[in-house]
């Protein structure tokens, strides 16, 4: 090996790796160690996503829950400085996985969302007293240019099973209800306080928050919902400004809204 970085490669790769060679002037006593040594990572790693997706486990079953975690700890070793980062991505993994089971990857992405959220920096909500008091004098215009900040590391996005029944189930000890949507919803992660939490909207929801994230204006958010529409009526403009007085809302009552016009 000619330096220190190729023979850390080389060992990391053989952590990682059964069948890869063993560093440079390994011998028998070494390959042994290293046995040991992949069996104590591989554990500590499934460990980790064992108490991270604590419902998604339940939901598979521990045997298949085992290989999943097997499968994600040799694919996707945590490059931080943090075991907890072993559970990034698995998502991902349980979609590969458990193809004609769309709920597993739901559950262990808003798992993971909410993990994240435990750790978001905090925030102070407007609630809809406080909006109503700040847009009393709101012309048309300011209504056009109003711009909206939701708290920091929310996340929407659609789903296709009523994940807040799933997880109360999943928290009993009563069997799993048939849980899927007859059309796609929103599942919106965010934080109640200091606890992280999540609420189950209307699809239109996942393309409206992700527009307001974008810097989307409230004029800009009512053309999103208008659609691909290249001559609105009159009547598709008031459809579209009512529901998105709607959402605001909800986000209001939800606690997402952190400031205007930021």
């Amino acid at each position: 090996m000619s330096s220190l970085a190729e023979r850390q490669a080389a060992f990391l790769h053989s952590i990682l790796d059964e069948a890869a060679p063993l560093p440079d002037g390994w011998g028998n006593s070494q390959a042994a160690g290293m046995a040991v040594y992949r069996g104590n990572y591989r554990s500590a790693l499934m460990g980790a996503l064992a108490e991270t997706y604590e419902r998604t486990a339940l939901c598979v079953g521990s045997k298949a829950f085992a290989q999943a975690s097997i499968n994600h700890a040799i694919a996707h070793p945590p490059s931080g400085w943090t075991i907890d980062e072993a559970g990034e991505g698995f998502d991902e993994t349980c979609a590969k996985l458990f193809p004609e089971r769309s709920e597993v990857a739901e559950l262990a992405w808003l798992e993971w969302t909410m993990l994240e959220l435990a750790t978001a920096p905090d925030s102070t909500p407007i609630n809809a007293q406080d909006f109503a008091a700040v847009s009393v004098d709101f012309v048309d215009e300011d209504w056009g240019e109003l711009r909206l900040e939701f708290q920091p590391r929310a996340t929407a996005r659609l789903v296709g099973h009523d994940l807040e029944t799933l997880w109360r189930a999943l928290g009993s000890d009563e069997p799993l209800p048939d849980t899927r949507f007859d059309a796609p919803h929103t599942c919106i992660a965010s934080r109640a306080g200091e606890r992280p939490t999540f609420t189950i909207l209307e699809a239109d929801h996942a393309v409206a928050f992700a527009a307001i994230q974008d810097g989307a204006s409230y004029g800009e958010l009512i053309a999103v919902l208008i659609g691909e529409n290249e001559a609105p009526t009159p009547e598709d403009i008031q459809t579209a400004a009512m529901r998105a007085g709607a959402m605001l809302g909800t986000w209001l009552n939800e606690g997402l809204i952190v400031a205007i016009n930021p």
